[in-house]
């Protein structure tokens, strides 16, 4: 029985770690934290915290895996490359893990590229992050260069405001750097590919609805197919096939963020080479049928990955709404029990529901990812139907609180 390792075993890694017994490997997962869902799931477990890679490494070194991975975890990118490298085993390595990690190394290598991007500029100091701004312009968005989950991100209108808030963005940087760059209008888009042997299968481009306000980094709605006409579709495609081969990724999930400006321009935003979380993997396993944990595992293994794997099966339209406060349908308070889905689940149209919701915990208003506390997918014939549905459905959650 081959074992596999994962480097982070929270809540969106667990139905991954499922996923691998499912398909009869043995699993081995480290996390940092010990009340990590999916360390009770493994077969092996252990609390070490992988951005200490000595320790990932010395860890993988005593089980001896047969692959090293993560789902979810931009943070543990770099450390499954060193992981892998350190035992001679399959995956990306350390150079392009740091280029598809390090928002500023990636924005350096996009421009040397030609790739169509927004302004940046890096900072380390709160000088510095005037110095960039002049370059930027106003409105900018400054976020750490090595941190995810729309941590530390923020819109900002004005030097006072930069430098006041400067100091968190800062904070959540492990290396203390701050990436400064250009705020562009424009629907954002998720797209999904698998990169095998250097070829770029394209999977879904979809809509990434942001709500107003201090949430606006936060996807709150995913709706397949993107709002791009056709001409506009081919032309973002090949950006991404040329974005992920320049970015030096030539086996793997390929995850760009791209966004369509009103004036037609498209930008490419940020790229990662992993599965996302926020319910991207049950978007393409719905929208084209593509299991993209199965494809993971068999990269991190050094199996094939044959077509009738990775190749979409089919094309059908999905929506997905993540059930969060103000603006979302939650009520902001202390919740008094879980939520009830009974209505949301035989809603017309759905076909997933989860919700995370525990007694005692506060609802607040959506700022970043961990606000989302939980979602619906729903299908329909078209884009449009999709997404009301899933509206529709998220309306019905039953949350009480004090």
């Amino acid at each position: 029985m081959k074992t596999v390792l994962f480097l982070g075993a929270g809540r969106h890694q667990r139905a991954a770690i499922r996923r691998a017994k499912e398909l009869g490997l043995r699993v081995a997962a480290i996390d940092g934290n010990p009340d990590a869902l999916g360390l009770q799931d493994a077969d092996v477990a252990e609390v070490v915290n992988f951005v200490e890679i000595p320790k990932a490494i010395a860890f993988a070194e005593k089980i001896r895996p047969d692959g090293v991975l993560t789902i979810t975890s931009d943070r543990a990118v770099v450390a499954v490359a060193a992981v892998a490298e350190a035992l001679g085993l399959p995956g990306i390595g350390v150079d392009v893990a740091v280029g598809l990690t390090h928002k500023v190394e990636m924005r350096r290598r996009l421009e040397r590229a030609g790739i169509p991007q927004p302004r940046f500029g890096s900072a380390r100091t709160p000088d510095e992050a005037r110095a960039a701004a002049v370059h930027v312009g106003f409105p900018l968005v400054i976020k750490p260069a090595d941190s995810g989950g729309q941590r530390g991100v923020f819109r900002v209108e004005s030097e006072d405001e930069l430098v006041a808030r400067f100091p968190e963005s800062l904070e959540l940087s492990r290396g203390g750097e701050v990436i400064v760059e250009e705020f562009v209008e424009g629907m954002e888009m998720n797209a999904m590919a698998v990169v095998r042997d250097g070829e770029v299968i394209p999977l879904t481009l979809s809509d990434r609805h942001r709500p107003p306000g201090s949430g606006f980094a936060v996807g709150w709605i995913h709706a397949y197919p993107a709002s791009l006409n056709g001409t506009g579709t081919a032309a973002a495609e090949a950006m991404i096939e040329k974005t992920l081969l320049e970015l030096g990724l030539r086996n793997g999930i390929g995850f760009p963020q791209l966004i369509a400006h009103p004036d037609g321009r498209v930008l490419m935003i940020e790229v990662a080479a992993r599965i996302p979380g926020g319910q991207m993997a049950d978007l393409v396993r719905h929208a084209v049928g593509v299991d993209l944990v199965e494809v993971a595992l068999r990269f991190a293994l050094g199996e094939p990955v044959p077509d009738a794997l990775c190749r979409p099966k089919f094309r059908q339209p999905v929506a997905i709404r993540f059930f969060t406060a103000q603006p979302g349908p939650l009520p902001v308070g202390r919740v008094r029990s879980a939520a009830n889905l009974d209505k949301v689940l035989a809603a017309p149209g759905v076909v997933q529901a989860e919700s995370y919701i525990v007694p005692g915990e506060v609802i607040r208003p959506v700022q970043r990812d961990g606000d989302r506390r939980g979602y619906v997918v729903a299908v329909g014939a078209t884009g449009r139907e999709a997404l009301e549905r899933s509206e529709r459905a998220a309306a019905l959650v039953e949350v009480e609180v004090e």
